[in-house]
């Protein structure tokens, strides 16, 4: 019997019941993107893709043994963080990751859900600044996001890379800046090391859009974990979720979820008993 390894890769993040965005997201992102997906839940989030019913934080104590429970066991290769919405929960993380040395850090600012439902509370965007993103490796803001980050209206490519440039300085990790707010992956303009760089993305005719940031942002978080460079990771997550996006899947009422799967084959993945006959 031989045994083998897998680059592994957690995400901190929030629920979604309805199994498109947060945590469930990441799960099924990060293993289709070929590594042991593990979590550490921040909120237990009542959602949809018509929206945010309630939210329920963890206790800044209870996140912290969930994050020693992994990194004590199975040390993740990389760290995706989408929501956290409180202080008490961001100094958290912040320290725990500190403490561990985490490596392949990637923050996804999350502020606002796809249904436009606020997420976090102001006093938590200021640590956030503070205590996570100087640990970030990148950080995924989308426009709304940046335009909280950099103290900048978002108007134009121009703006998109003085917003990217500015968020880096001040805060001394990569950012890559999602252009493409209400308009499906669109082009994304990355600023690292002092460099900047567009990706552009396939502009795919699906309004279902719920969770694409926190699929993303999971997606570079396990490219990472397997070795490949930022710039590299980037690509990749993008025409993943190309592919989750323009397999054009419809469930729910409001913006719905993509397909994360749409590349899975096998035996097992098989989605109609007419296919096994």
């Amino acid at each position: 019997m031989s045994f083998h390894t897998m680059r592994t890769a957690l995400s901190i993040a929030g629920t979604d019941p309805s199994g498109g965005a947060g945590i469930q997201a990441d799960l099924k992102t990060m293993t289709m993107n070929g590594v042991f997906a593990m979590s550490a839940i921040t909120a237990l989030v009542a959602q949809n893709t018509a929206g945010v019913r309630e939210i329920v934080e963890l206790t800044p104590d209870f996140l912290g043994q969930q994050i020693d429970a992994v990194f004590e066991d199975i040390p993740p290769d990389a760290v995706k963080i989408g929501m956290a919405a409180s202080c008490g929960l961001i100094e958290k993380i912040a320290e725990r990751l500190r403490f561990y040395r985490a490596e392949n850090v990637v923050v996804d600012p999350v502020m606002v859900a796809t249904s436009g439902d606020p997420l976090i509370s102001k006093e938590a965007v200021a640590t956030l600044k503070t205590c996570l993103l100087p640990l970030a490796t990148v950080a995924t803001p989308n426009i709304p996001e940046a335009e909280i980050l950099s103290g900048m209206t978002i108007k134009s490519q121009e703006d998109i890379e003085a917003a990217a440039r500015r968020i880096s300085g001040a805060y001394g990790c990569a950012v890559l800046l999602k252009g493409g707010h209400n308009i499906n992956d669109a082009n994304d303009y990355l600023y690292a090391d002092g460099l900047g760089t567009w990706f552009y993305g396939t502009r795919i005719d699906n309004p279902n859009t719920h969770g694409t940031g926190c699929t993303l942002s999971s997606a570079i978080a396990a490219n990472l974990a397997k070795g490949f460079e930022l710039p590299v990771s980037i690509r990749r997550s993008k025409e993943y979720l190309s592919g989750a996006l323009g397999a054009m899947l419809d469930l729910g009422k409001g913006r719905g979820p993509m397909q994360h799967n749409f590349n899975l084959s096998g035996e097992y993945a098989k989605e109609d008993i007419s296919i096994s006959l």
